[in-house]
Formats: structure tokens, C-alpha cells, sequence
């Protein structure tokens, strides 16, 4: 017999000599005394072992994806990930969220700002939807609460850790809301839930990584300017001016969260307007900024959110305003035409949150098969 040969075993089980139990196991304490064995499948020769302690690069990891899979620790980052997900969902249901599902194929791109992906869809074009946001806020005026296991697709330009061209978003959106600040409360009790679940059910899986799961208590709100200018108070950088944050000052502003509040999580709100999509609510104090937030974790950003506009008229001069024809968004508008309650959501990026738990070097690596500009299942020429 070799490695990954599939056999089917038959035998008695009995109970091991004491010397030889391993109460660590679960079956550490009996073994199978084997009379008959079966083979299933014969393996042809491996490329490589996949047992304990594999080490491989990223792109020969991802060329045996089928066979890497079975490696015990890369397995429980999706383990992991399965938990996380299943957290969400239960947690959307406790609070009374329905769940519902949005096309993936879309008349017109959704967000700002990203590349999309433009199909030909019987002699028309279209396109693969950046996010579902749209139809969730639509879905608000029918169940109020609504969420949804969407994938997502950006035609990102770049190969970098972070980014992916087609990912797992966990999104939510709710209606009737009194204040945009009820999204980041029930952002916080979402993570709490997920980070709990994953203790309790992934115990053995977090021990592969060596990793423990985030304690949140509270989690730090700043506005953009103030984690700017915190930044600058530290590393001397003056990025005060710019609409984002740089990769290298989200690490920096997840440190000062850390150091100052015991937090590896922090929310940055009030992102400037123009740097928004369309439909995000200005601050009526300073219609400069939005009603909108990330959540960083360990200077990744894993969320983003905030509350939308539900009026009509100023939805629909937003659109314009943002360069679109409103005849591309006559379905998304004809929900507001008739009538939205004030609403907002957020989405969590699956891939992004283990990345960030686990202390993956690459996002890729919390994907079960990645899609980017230079591999789709195998390696592209680019």
C-alpha cells in the first residue's frame, strides 16, 4: 500500500494495551485489529508528500490544489472558514434576518472605483457583479432584514496578497434603523459570535496555527482624520490629505489599537464622499464625509459598510452625479421610487477574516481554488 491509496478496512476493534493509549485522541484508546483489507483506489506515485510539515510554494501549493487539500492543516483553514461562515448565518437569524439571494449576472456595474468583468449575455453586454448590494437594499422594502452568501468578483489589475478576483462575501443589510452607529453594534456581535463559535468548534484547528481567537469586548471607532493624524503623531508620515488609508497605515492604526485598547480590531468611519459609491449617506454635518466604515484586523481591512441613502430624488441625482445612467439602475430605483425605510448593511470578506486569524502570508491561501489575473484553476501566461 502507498500514501493515499483508498482502502476499505474490516475488523474487530478492542481495546488498546494501556501502555499504548493516547488519551489525547479520541480513539486513542482502542485500535482496529484488521482481517481483511480492500483496495478501493490505487494512487498513482505523488508529486511530493502531504503529510505534517509540508512545505511547498504558493504556486506549486495551488497547481496540486486537489491533492495539497488533504494536507491536515491546510484543510482546517477551511474548517475554519466553514465555522465562521456558519456563524454568520446563525447569527443573522438570531436577530432576525432573512436570508435571500442575489444574481451574480448584473446589467450594470454596482461599485466604484474597481475594474468588473464584462460578459456577453446573448449578444448584450454584462457584467459579473462586484458585490450584491444593490439587490439586498432592494430586499430591504420587502423582509427589512435581510442577508446573503454572495460571491463576488473584481477584475483587479495586480496580483497582490490581498486581493482576489473572485471572493466570499457575507453580507447583511436592515432597515427601520434610528442610528447608522446600530450597523458597527451589530458588526461587533456578529464577530464576537463568529470568533466564539471558531474557539469552541475549531480548538485542534487553531492549535495547528498557533493562533487564539480575538477577545472583543469594544471595538475603537476613529474617524478617518483622527487615525490619520494619529499616524502621522507616530511615524511621521502626513497622509492627512488622502481619502484611504495605505496598507502600511492600516497596520499602523491596528497597532495603536492594540496598544491603546487591547483591540486587534478597530472601525474607521466617515470616509470623504467622492471616495464612496453612490448611494452612501452623507453626514449631514459634513456632507464631505460619509456615514460609512471599515473594519480593519490586524491592518487588513475584513468589513465594510454603513448606512445608504433611501431617498429617491437624492439617490437618483447621486447617480447621475456619479456619472451613471439611471435607465442602468431602473429596477435598484424603482424599489426607493416606491418607498425605503432608512437602511444600511455591511459585508465581511470570508477569506479575508481567516487570512487575518490564521496569520496567512497570502489571501489566496483561504481560498479553496483562487481566481486571479495570472491563474484560473491552472497558470495563466499574463
Amino acid at each position: 500500500l502507498k500514501e493515499e491509496d483508498v482502502v476499505e478496512l474490516q475488523g474487530e476493534i478492542v481495546e488498546r494495551p494501556e501502555k499504548m493509549q493516547n488519551k489525547d485522541l479520541l480513539t486513542g484508546q482502542v485500535e482496529l485489529q484488521v482481517k481483511e483489507i480492500k483496495v478501493l483506489s490505487k494512487a498513482q506515485e505523488l508529486p511530493f508528500a502531504i503529510k505534517e510539515g509540508m512545505k511547498l510554494s504558493l504556486p506549486v501549493l495551488l497547481d496540486f490544489r486537489p491533492l495539497t487539500l488533504r494536507n491536515e492543516k491546510i484543510k482546517a483553514i477551511f474548517k475554519i472558514e466553514e465555522k465562521a461562515i456558519l456563524a454568520f448565518r446563525q447569527t443573522m437569524e438570531k436577530l432576525d434576518f432573512t436570508e435571500v439571494q442575489a444574481p451574480t449576472i448584473v446589467p450594470t456595474a454596482t461599485e466604484g472605483g474597481s475594474e468588473v468583468f464584462k460578459i456577453d449575455y446573448y449578444g448584450k453586454p454584462a457584467f459579473l457583479g462586484q458585490s450584491p448590494q444593490l439587490y439586498k437594499q432592494i430586499m430591504v422594502s420587502v423582509f427589512e432584514r435581510v442577508y446573503m452568501l454572495a460571491h463576488a468578483y473584481r477584475a483587479e489589475p495586480s496580483v497582490t496578497t490581498r486581493h482576489l478576483s473572485e471572493y466570499i462575501s457575507l453580507d447583511a443589510e436592515m432597515g427601520f434603523i434610528e442610528s447608522w452607529e446600530e450597523l458597527m453594534d451589530t458588526c461587533e456581535v456578529m464577530l464576537k459570535n463568529v470568533f466564539s463559535a471558531i474557539e469552541k468548534d475549531c480548538s485542534k484547528e487553531l492549535e495547528l496555527f498557533e493562533v487564539s481567537v480575538p477577545k472583543i469586548k469594544k471595538i475603537p471607532r476613529l474617524k478617518l482624520k483622527k487615525a490619520q493624524q494619529i499616524i502621522l503623531e507616530r511615524t511621521k508620515r502626513d497622509n492627512t490629505n488622502e481619502p484611504d488609508l495605505s496598507p502600511e497605515d492600516e497596520v499602523e492604526i491596528c497597532k495603536w489599537s492594540f496598544e491603546t485598547h487591547k483591540s486587534e480590531l478597530v472601525f474607521i468611519t466617515h470616509y470623504p464622499t467622492k471616495k464612496r459609491p453612490f448611494y452612501t449617506m452623507p453626514d449631514k454635518d459634513n456632507p464631505e464625509e460619509t456615514l460609512s466604515f471599515d473594519v480593519l484586523y490586524k491592518g487588513l481591512e475584513i468589513i465594510t459598510g454603513g448606512q445608504r441613502i433611501n431617498d429617491y430624488e437624492q439617490l437618483l441625482s447621486n447617480v447621475k452625479k456619479w456619472g451613471n445612467d439611471p435607465s442602468d439602475f431602473e429596477i435598484y430605483l424603482q424599489a426607493f421610487k416606491y418607498g425605503m425605510p432608512p437602511e444600511g448593511g455591511f459585508a465581511l470578506g470570508a477569506e479575508r477574516i481567516i487570512k487575518q486569524l490564521l496569520n496567512l502570508e497570502n489571501l489566496r491561501e483561504a481560498s479553496l481554488f483562487p481566481r486571479d489575473m495570472s491563474r484560473i484553476d491552472k497558470r495563466l501566461n499574463v
